[in-house]
């Protein structure tokens, strides 16, 4: 069993973390991915890393420490927290041990650090100072959602979550309105129906999607259809665990770029509309950004 070091402020230097035959310039930083949910997607690569490592830090050390034991591994390093509320203060200490001649094993909760998980700033820190950083790659649960979802593969982007306050999210929905390329996001369980009703209004009931929920996990469940088909799936359900959902990319009428509909909008303004007025219909026909179509027109008058 590991034992773990608690966050009371100190340095992690007088912790005596470093091996004893550690040489400067020869440590190392290792991003591990660890299961997204079946135990049984762990790597010989993570259960080596686990045993071999000098320090892992861990998102949570209770997850850590519940892993360690489901892959009866026996570590011989030293085990100490890192998440978002303290990677800003002790990535610079992480770093002065990696320096000193520490192998760091960076896990989270569930899949690839510094994917929409701690790690981001600790490797571009590292990539400042010019420490070796390298992967152990594994489970991922947006490939995984991606892969169920039916949906094109050959482009695609991760959103993460979207903003939960309901002005910000349609702000950023109607930027991704045009996108192309197949989008997967994250959502957590209560905010799931609001957010595919705010899908469904942004994206139009038609735009193919799917609601992945606790993949690899014994009562993995996958939801494939049109938003509106997936609107009515979660309306008023009490839907649990964690959830990505995949969304198919705007088909080519609507992804064209707002200068493409300035004609439209001067056409409605010679039959009576005014300009806000005639942006606003062909906005919502086409399903553009208003405020990209208005741009659009003002500077096609200059």
């Amino acid at each position: 069993m590991t034992e773990e070091i608690d966050d009371d402020g100190g340095s992690l230097l007088s912790e005596n973390l470093l091996p004893d035959a550690a040489t400067a310039g020869n440590g190392s930083i290792v991003l591990a991915a660890t299961p997204i949910g079946n135990m049984g997607d762990a790597t010989f690569r993570l259960v080596s890393l686990l045993e071999s490592a000098d320090i892992i830090a861990a998102e949570d050390t209770r997850r850590l420490q519940r892993l360690i034991r489901s892959l009866e591994v026996t570590p011989r390093g030293r085990t100490l927290s890192y998440h978002e509320h303290n990677e800003a203060s002790r990535t610079p200490e992480l770093l002065d041990l990696v320096q000193a001649g520490a192998t760091l094993l960076l896990v989270t909760d569930a899949g690839m650090p510094s994917v929409s998980d701690p790690g981001f700033r600790l490797v571009e820190a590292a990539a400042e100072r010019g420490i070796t950083v390298t992967v152990a790659p594994g489970p991922s649960a947006v490939l995984t959602a991606l892969a169920l979802s039916g949906l094109p593969t050959d482009r695609f982007c991760f959103e993460g979550f979207l903003p939960r306050k309901t002005g910000e999210r349609a702000a950023r929905l109607a930027e991704l309105r045009t996108e192309r390329r197949t989008m997967v996001f994250f959502e957590a369980p209560h905010r799931l129906e609001a957010m595919t009703r705010a899908l469904h209004q942004e994206f139009g009931p038609e735009r193919p999607a799917c609601i992945t929920r606790e993949l690899t996990k014994r009562y993995e469940e996958v939801i494939r259809g049109p938003l509106q088909h997936l609107l009515e799936w979660v309306e008023g359900k009490e839907v649990r665990g964690e959830i990505a959902v995949v969304v198919g990319g705007a088909p080519e009428d609507q992804a064209s770029a707002p200068e493409d509909h300035v004609h439209a909008v001067n056409e409605l303004m010679s039959q009576g509309l005014r300009l806000k007025e005639a942006v606003a219909a062909v906005a919502e026909d086409k399903r553009i950004s208003k405020r990209e179509l208005y741009a659009a027109v003002v500077a096609a008058r200059t």
